[in-house]
């Protein structure tokens, strides 16, 4: 997530190059067509793009506020995450009488959060962060879960038995959500919790399972195929289409003229479909940026700052040595 005042203009034309470099084809063979081989045909009424331009930006601005709205939903979703899970260290501190046992809860919840942004940053076919612009992009920020292992991370916060029985299962979120459970029952019927806080916190581990499959059902589930197919055609059928359809407009202002322009207006085109066009495969872009909330691209919820927030959080309510918090990056994830 962009955390700074805005994207640097340098910075979206770098991001968006290679769109403008197709651009300039799609504007320079028509004209050098229709300027140097007289195919005069090759021109189209203007009134067509006009519509065709009225319809993409329908198509395009629909699927910006859907993406836009999968990205709010899941920056919801892990603020839900990120009070419970404060809620979830002040009850264990407070009403677990022994400190041990406190730790353990808390350490498990932890290794929860591992579990499940690991997860939940795993590629996905339909995903656009190895595109080339986008591949481009990542020297500007850096994604911990593609830097290790969770086998390295999970035994900070597991006993051995539980890591490997974490590490062996399908789900290793769901496996330790089940441990959690499984502890606390065995902690109520060793009377070292009480029934009141024993239905709290097993309420709160529902919680966590709407929360996790929430999350999971953004990353598993994407924006329609239909939906963004259709959006790129139309923006791609657009963009080769305005070229043709200005030739005849700026041919027409050659009689208006003189000078070196005279006869030369035509090549204004290429500069001008290239501006127009590239308002559209921008936006395009910037919606298929925002599809997928948790790819590891620049627009991502920041799960990863997330995470360390609340294990500096919980840790400091034990009395533990809390880490330094995350210094100031513009790109956070």
């Amino acid at each position: 997530m962009h955390l700074g005042k805005s994207y640097k203009l340098s910075e979206f034309l770098i991001w968006t190059r290679w769109k403008i470099y197709e651009l300039l084809i799609f504007g320079s063979v028509p004209v050098v067509l229709y300027k140097f081989f007289a195919v005069t045909w090759l021109s189209i009424p203007l009134t067509i793009v006009v519509l065709l331009g009225t319809a993409t930006s329908f198509i395009v601005g629909f699927k910006n506020v859907q993406t836009y709205n999968r990205a709010m939903d899941a920056l919801e979703i892990w603020t839900d995450i990120l009070s419970k899970s404060r809620r979830w260290g002040q009850i264990t501190r407070d009403f677990v009488t022994d400190e041990e046992i406190s730790r353990k809860l808390v350490y498990r919840h932890l290794a929860w959060l591992t579990a499940l942004r690991y997860d939940l940053r795993r590629p996905r076919i339909w995903e656009s962060t190895s595109k080339r612009y986008n591949a481009e992009y990542r020297r500007f920020y850096r994604v911990p879960e593609w830097e290790k292992d969770i086998e390295e991370l999970l035994p900070k916060y597991l006993s051995p038995s539980e890591t490997a029985q974490a590490l062996s299962s399908a789900s290793i979120a769901t496996c330790v959500l089940s441990l959690q459970g499984t502890s606390l029952k065995m902690l109520h019927m060793a009377g070292h919790l009480d029934s009141n806080f024993y239905m709290e916190l097993q309420k709160t581990i529902g919680d966590f399972i709407d929360l996790q499959s929430r999350s999971e059902r953004f990353k598993n589930f994407p924006y329609p195929r239909q939906y963004a197919t259709v959006s790129a055609l139309f923006v791609r059928f657009f963009c080769l289409s305005l070229p043709f359809g200005l030739l005849n407009e700026f041919n027409r202002l050659n009689d208006s003229v003189n000078g070196f322009m005279h006869g030369n207006m035509v090549w204004l085109v290429v500069p001008c479909s290239i501006a127009v066009s590239w308002m559209y495969t921008s936006l395009e872009q910037v919606g298929e940026s925002t599809e997928n909330p948790f790819e590891g691209g620049a627009n991502d919820v920041p799960i990863s700052t997330l995470c360390s927030t609340i294990e500096r959080d919980l840790k400091a309510m034990l009395g533990e040595h809390a880490n330094d918090p995350p210094s100031r990056m513009i790109i956070a994830l």
